[in-house]
C-alpha cells in the first residue's frame, strides 16, 4: 500500500520556486571570490568528497542549516552573522530551494538559491576544486 501525501516534494520545490531569488549556474560562476557573497554548500559530506565543491564555498549539511543560522540555537555559527549575501546550493536547486523558502520564513534575508545547483555549475563550466584525499 502507497501512503498519500497531501503534497509532493516536487510541489514543495515548485512553490518554494515561486518565492524565492534563483541564480542561473552561468551567472553564479562570478560570484566566487566576492567578499559580499558567501556561497553555501548544503550537500552531504560524502557528495562533496565524490564530486568536489565550488571553491570558496562554506559546508552547511543540510539537516543543521535552521539550527547553524539561528542566534538563539546553541548551534549557531558566526559566519551567518555576516551582512553578506548568502547563495545556497544542492546537488539539482531541490534541497536548496527548500532551505532558502525555510530561511526566509524564518526571517533571514538577503539569501538566493543556484537553480538546478551543483550540477548545473559544473555543466557550465564553473570551477571544481576536490578535496585532499586520504594518502593522496
Amino acid at each position: 500500500m502507497r501512503r498519500t501525501l497531501r503534497i509532493t516534494v516536487a510541489q514543495m520545490v515548485a512553490d518554494a520556486r515561486g518565492r524565492i531569488e534563483e541564480i542561473d549556474a552561468d551567472d553564479a560562476i562570478a560570484l566566487p571570490g566576492d567578499p559580499d557573497v558567501v556561497i553555501v554548500d548544503l550537500r552531504d559530506v560524502r557528495e562533496r568528497q565524490r564530486g568536489g565543491y565550488i571553491p570558496g564555498s562554506f559546508h552547511c549539511p543540510r539537516g543543521m542549516v535552521e539550527f547553524w543560522v539561528d542566534p538563539e540555537s546553541p548551534y549557531y555559527k558566526d559566519i551567518f552573522g555576516s551582512e553578506a549575501k548568502f547563495v545556497f546550493h544542492c546537488a539539482s536547486g531541490w534541497r536548496s530551494a527548500i532551505t532558502v523558502d525555510t530561511l526566509q520564513r524564518m526571517g533571514f534575508d538577503n539569501i538566493a538559491h543556484i537553480r538546478d545547483g551543483f550540477n548545473a555549475w559544473c555543466n557550465a563550466g564553473g570551477p571544481v576544486e576536490m578535496p585532499d584525499q586520504p594518502g593522496g
